[in-house]
């Protein structure tokens, strides 16, 4: 990144990281987005414009070319740039660097919806119920990991830095820290929370200043790679959807939940969602189980 990039880009990545406080991978998104704007306003037009003087034409010129030189590239990729530089330029306005933003103009492109992928309920219930996890250290924790993402949620990141304070057995309920270090409040089985109190006190080692809840054999917190491993392997047993991940838990989740009849708004904020958009996914795959329960019953389907 040049001086000129670097001072363009480096205060609003600051704003990112300690008032909005976005991820790192976040971040990093942004960063990346915003640097090959700049190198190719350079590139095309031999030297980067100063913020105030970049208009909608500059925008226009670098998504035609990305989407020249980048067959095939995804609306929800050419999206994301464009939410990158709505971001960048709506800062530029706050600060007063710039009157007018040259984002007014641009047209995001059409995303095609795409239905949430589940697990079905019954699957979760012979995974459970029926499948013999590993009487080892290893085994107790995959059944618990696998347990506690279908019964509150929670993105993977959030259940891998869960501390062991952050269980409440007499409320029966677990706190989380989601994104953008917002907390929330998730009920639990109090089966549940009892098992976890009792591993807690069966960890087999204690390395000094490990507070996370689920650990290896070796004491260590464990590590995304794994916990996705271990994910796909125990789903495999149960399900043939194609994907199987530590989010088709957490879709499966508020699937359950809404075929349930479970309030759009409480759901949203189990799942610690920022905007009701978001949770709205999930009202699809309610009406497609209605659909199907209308045509296998009903003698005119």
């Amino acid at each position: 990144m040049s001086i000129t990039e670097y001072r363009q880009i480096a205060p609003f990545l600051d704003y990112l990281q300690f008032e909005k406080r976005y991820s790192r991978h976040t971040s990093i998104a942004y960063q990346t987005d915003l640097e090959q704007f700049f190198q190719f306003l350079k590139v095309q037009y031999d030297e980067i414009p100063p913020t105030e003087q970049i208009s909608a034409m500059f925008v226009k010129s670098w998504l035609a070319d990305i989407k020249r030189n980048q067959a095939g590239i995804s609306a929800k990729s050419l999206n994301r740039k464009i939410s990158t530089l709505k971001s960048f330029f709506k800062y530029q306005l706050k600060t007063g660097l710039i009157e007018k933003s040259p984002m007014g103009s641009i047209v995001s492109p059409k995303m095609s919806k795409r239905l949430p992928v589940y697990v079905e309920e019954k699957e979760m219930h012979t995974l459970f119920d029926y499948v013999a996890f590993p009487d080892t250290w290893q085994g107790r924790t995959e059944r618990l990991v696998m347990k506690l993402f279908y019964q509150t949620g929670m993105r993977l990141s959030e259940l891998i830095n869960l501390k062991e304070a952050q269980l409440d057995l007499s409320g029966k309920q677990v706190k989380v820290l989601g994104k953008g270090n917002k907390e929330r409040i998730i009920p639990v089985e109090l089966a549940l929370l009892v098992d976890l109190k009792q591993y807690v006190n069966d960890k087999p080692e204690r390395l000094p200043g490990i507070e996370q809840l689920f650990v290896s054999t070796n004491g260590k917190p464990l590590q995304a790679r794994s916990v996705y491993s271990f994910v796909k392997k125990n789903l495999a047993l149960v399900t043939t959807v194609q994907k199987k991940s530590p989010h088709i838990l957490r879709h499966s989740f508020a699937t359950h939940l809404m075929n349930n009849g479970a309030d759009l708004n409480a759901v949203k904020e189990l799942l610690g969602h920022s905007s009701l958009a978001a949770t709205q996914i999930y009202t699809h795959n309610t009406i497609e189980k209605l659909k199907e329960v209308f045509n296998k019953a009903h003698p005119k389907a």
